[in-house]
């Protein structure tokens, strides 16, 4: 930004889809960044668009610095844009410089407020990522928006339910967090199945309602593992998705959980294992695709996850006292291993056989 400029003016500046689908995004999600560089052309675009309208929403629930009220105003004023609400004629071609009213407004106001910087940029790039999803062709811009919808909704409901960080509240039932997992992730599973189905041809060996099942699972098992692994941290924010009534059977209360993690571990061993089986059908759904890129780029997620669930394991109860993540070289063996196979089966198998263990 020139010395001359105003953060309004910068956030006005068009960002080529080029960029967006680039550096941008390639700052945003280093590993999921990998898994979209080996789809095809016709897929990448719509899977990048959509991750980054659902991090950039992701990014404006989580900035503490804003109330809640607020974040949720701006929150529900980005869900209604995504769906297209006041949104110019599509077909005009300069939809780079296309900024909806208030979106600016996002830009300007949520922008200076991220310390990481490249969520700052993602936040100013707002008004191009929606000026992109105009300009998309239809069934995929039908794709796009249905799957915001949804993760969109499950944003605004945590948003909701978890109000006051110095007061932990959990959710009341299994199915709430069945709910929640679906709405930001499952969804996500199948919007890629919509997606493939649509345009490759003979995508995978199973039905498409086969698929559709497998990945929903396979989103919500990879949402699981987050909630997993972050589970401390959001317990001393006051978040805790671990069912009241599962709490109440092992007579806790929510504000325990951390002081008492050993009597805990039932509850937490509990998802463990959904989220385990939600990684299996990852396996499951990968190793029925055709395609051998598209093979690479969906089950890199099940692989790592694997392997986060197996520390998770090992840590059994210090886990609400530590951050678990798999290390980047690991990352990096696991990447290499894969393609220097070109996705193959046996090798696949064999790798999610021992990094589950």
């Amino acid at each position: 930004m020139s010395a001359a400029e105003t953060p309004a003016e910068q956030s006005s500046r068009p960002v080529p889809v080029s960029a967006l689908r680039g550096p941008i995004l390639r700052r945003v999600s280093r590993s999921f960044y990998l898994s979209i560089l080996f789809l095809p052309g016709k897929l990448r675009n719509p899977v990048a668009l959509g991750y980054l309208l659902a991090r950039a929403s992701d990014t404006i629930a989580d900035t503490i610095e804003l109330p809640i009220e607020l974040r949720l105003d701006k929150l529900e004023l980005l869900a209604r844009e995504i769906q297209g609400d006041a949104n110019p004629d599509p077909t005009s071609k300069d939809f780079a410089s296309h900024d909806p009213p208030g979106i600016g407004d996002i830009s300007v106001s949520v922008s200076p407020l991220q310390k990481n910087e490249s969520e700052r940029a993602l936040i100013e790039s707002l008004p191009s990522c929606l000026g992109w999803l105009d300009q998309t062709e239809a069934f995929d811009r039908d794709e796009v928006r249905a799957v915001l919808e949804k993760i969109n909704r499950g944003q605004i409901l945590d948003l909701q339910r978890f109000r006051d960080p110095k007061q932990v509240v959990a959710l009341e039932t299994a199915a709430d967090l069945d709910e929640y997992t679906y709405l930001v992730a499952g969804s996500a599973g199948e919007f890629w199945t919509r997606l493939c189905f649509h345009h490759l041809r003979k995508f995978s060996t199973r039905s498409e309602s086969d698929m559709l099942e497998l990945g929903k699972r396979y989103g919500q098992g990879l949402q699981l593992i987050n909630i997993l692994r972050d589970a401390g941290e959001d317990l001393r924010v006051g978040r805790c998705y671990f069912p009241n009534e599962e709490l109440a059977a092992a007579a806790m209360e929510p504000s325990q959980i951390v002081r008492e993690s050993q009597r805990f571990l039932p509850v937490y061993r509990k998802w463990r294992q959904k989220a385990e089986q939600g990684i299996k059908a990852g396996f499951d759904y990968s190793n029925s695709i055709r395609n051998r890129r598209v093979r690479i780029a969906t089950v890199l997620p099940a692989l790592i996850g694997a392997r986060t669930l197996a520390l998770l394991r090992e840590a059994s109860a210090t886990v609400l006292h530590r951050r678990i993540k798999v290390p980047r070289k690991e990352v990096r063996s696991i990447i290499t291993s894969v393609t220097s196979s070109l996705g193959s089966r046996s090798r696949i198998e064999t790798l999610f056989r021992d990094l589950s263990r």
